[in-house]
């Protein structure tokens, strides 16, 4: 993948963004009230944590000092009493807090699944599959780590520090004055800190980019990847990938281990300075050693926070990165359900009409130029030419998956825009080259979870293009399990279970796209027997490289360069001796073509990746 495929990867953002954070609180408002209670909470223990330093101080000023023992019972009661507290509220306010921050991913990964369902086709043909499950997966736990590690947890720390500046500066202000003389030093530590981490956390956060990447695709590819034997090429670079990762990781762990032994130096240096200036003051008559004791616990406490602090930044920073990624995949763009008025038709009758269609994947890199046709109800029409003439564009068209830049395209005289989506491919059934089977049963596959297909149904459909036994033969027959991607089972098992899935919803209008490329002979004069019985009353259009699938089809397009350059039967275009003729001697002949066809090219290259940007996982 090209470097520039990780930018979004290397947003640092700030610590703090108002928008961002107004965004976010947005998704707060269903728990407000447990964000109040985690809030009051939190207030108590910081109050709780104040408490114990002053009651040693209590303890040894009034009691241990003046040699009464008496009530030193009552005293250490109480202490054991705030730490028990302490305890309870610290648990109550963990679990609040931490519930909310998952309820909270819990919604904001539905909406973003939800959105990215709804996003057209250009978008995933722009953007990488692992980049886009990064949003839903990382992304969003760092949101939820911002949530119960970050912001209120911040919020905690400043409050605890101000508390015990406070109580330190109205037992003795001067001894307070001493002990914070290295706060100045701890503030440049920290701000080193901060700037170094950041850095090395963008490294990391890209180089891990960089290796799920990789990994996704390699995984995806292993067949290609053994039988031309990469494996050891592909080590090592993953092995490179993955030292880098380690480097940029590394850094992360020195910071930390320098930073943290000097804020514990830092913090012992000003218990000497309260050991020293207090025993000046207590010489002298002015402070008593119960405030000195106390005066050390609350220096202890005082520096841990800040510690936590610049961690705290790192996460905050981190979640603002990826809100910043998230709400951009959420601002992106739906392309609307339809135009107003919606229409939708009460019988759909299958005729389809293409009028003036222009339609590019990529600028004015025109896929299909100035597109005219019409299809009447029940025909069969077909659809052949050169790899990257535009046939399965005008299947994408006709889809919606993507939309025209020009002209329109007619369902029984309406145009698709007006017709809501749900409604259009209800009445459109597709069966791709390039079939994808979900994990679950055969069953499931068929019906995808219609019910108003019952198992009854999809046996019926199986009968008809005689797959029932194929189906019945697999160990557990329809509820054979056909792992992800069906990979169970072999190309020509997955295509037919792919024409039993669109058939089985009962369409007026079925797009054979490739349908029956990996379809041996035999099988596919049952297929073909199948169809004639299926298909009848059914508008169809047939898209295939092999021409002997077309020869009976009502109609032949065919397209070159976008363009639809001749219109007949079989033996009509046959007898013109143009492009369908020497394609079907190329086929069928195996003749050679004396001059090829004007304009086109001798290189085959795949039509989506001809004029659809590459992406790759």
């Amino acid at each position: 993948m090209a470097d520039q495929d990780y930018r979004e990867e290397e947003i640092l953002g700030k610590a703090y963004d108002a928008r961002l954070m107004r965004r976010l609180l947005q998704y707060l408002r269903p728990y407000l009230a447990e964000a109040a209670a985690a809030v009051v909470l939190l207030l108590l223990l910081s109050l709780l944590q104040l408490l114990g330093p002053y009651l040693v101080k209590v303890a040894i000023d009034a009691h241990i000092a003046r040699g009464r023992v008496a009530g030193l019972a009552a005293i250490s009661l109480l202490f054991f009493a705030v730490l028990l507290l302490q305890f309870a509220v610290e648990v109550a306010q963990s679990y609040l807090i931490q519930r909310m921050g998952q309820n909270i991913m819990r919604d904001l990964r539905l909406e973003v699944f939800g959105h990215l369902q709804r996003l057209p086709l250009s978008y995933f043909d722009r953007n990488p599959v692992g980049r886009l499950m990064t949003r839903v997966t990382t992304d969003v736990e760092n949101l939820n780590e911002m949530l119960s590690s970050g912001v209120v947890a911040i919020f905690g720390d400043v409050f605890t520090l101000t508390g015990i500046a406070v109580v330190m500066l109205w037992i003795q202000w001067q001894l307070a004055l001493v002990s914070f003389l290295v706060v100045p030093f701890l503030t440049v530590a920290t701000f080193m800190f901060r700037s170094k981490v950041r850095e090395a956390y963008r490294e990391i956060r890209v180089r891990i980019a960089k290796i799920n990447a990789y990994l996704q695709e390699n995984i995806s590819g292993m067949a290609v990847v053994q039988l031309f034997g990469r494996e050891s090429r592909n080590l090592d670079h993953f092995r490179k990938l993955n030292y880098d990762h380690l480097e940029a990781f590394l850094r992360t762990i020195f910071y930390h281990a320098v930073f943290f032994p000097v804020v514990e130096l830092l913090g012992a240096l000003a218990v000497a300075l309260i050991l020293w200036y207090g025993g000046i003051r207590m010489h002298a008559g002015s402070l008593t050693i119960g405030a000195v004791v106390a005066f050390i616990q609350y220096a202890q406490r005082f520096f841990r926070p800040i510690s936590d602090l610049a961690e705290k930044y790192n996460i905050m920073q981190s979640a603002m990165a990826s809100a910043e990624r998230i709400f951009r995949l959420l601002d992106e763009p739906e392309e609307p359900d339809f135009r107003s008025p919606a229409i939708r038709p009460a019988v759909v009758r299958g005729e389809i009409e293409f009028r003036g269609v222009w339609f590019s994947y990529n600028g004015e890199d025109w896929v299909l130029r100035d597109v005219s046709f019409r299809i009447d109800p029940g025909e069969r029409v077909a659809f052949v030419g050169a790899t990257g003439a535009g046939k399965t564009s005008i299947m994408s068209l006709l889809t919606r998956l993507y939309e025209p830049q020009r002209g329109c395209i007619l369902l029984d005289g309406v145009d698709i825009r007006h017709i809501p989506r749900d409604e259009l491919r209800r009445n459109i059934a597709v069966v791709p080259q390039e079939v994808f089977l979900f994990a679950g049963t055969v069953e499931e596959n068929i019906g995808l979870g219609n019910e108003r297909i019952s198992s009854e149904a999809i046996r019926q459909v199986a009968e008809a293009l005689n797959i029932h036994e194929m189906i019945e033969k697999l160990p557990r027959g329809y509820r054979e399990d056909v792992r992800e991607r069906g990979s169970r089972l072999s190309l020509g098992q997955r295509q037919l279970i792919s024409f039993a899935r669109a058939l089985a919803h009962d369409p007026r209008v079925v797009v054979l796209d490739e349908a029956t490329s990996s379809v041996d002979s035999e099988t596919e004069r049952m297929v073909q027997e199948a169809l004639e019985k299926l298909l009848a009353g059914r508008t169809a259009l047939i898209v295939a490289h092999r021409l002997s699938t077309v020869q009976n089809a009502d109609r032949i397009l065919v397209l070159h360069k976008g363009e639809i350059r001749e219109v007949g039967t079989h033996s009509e275009l046959l007898a013109r001796q143009g492009i369908y003729y020497r394609l079907y001697q190329l086929q069928l002949a195996g003749l050679k073509v004396e001059r090829p066809v004007e304009g086109e090219s001798s290189a085959p290259s795949s039509e989506a990746a001809s004029h659809a940007p590459a992406t790759r996982a």
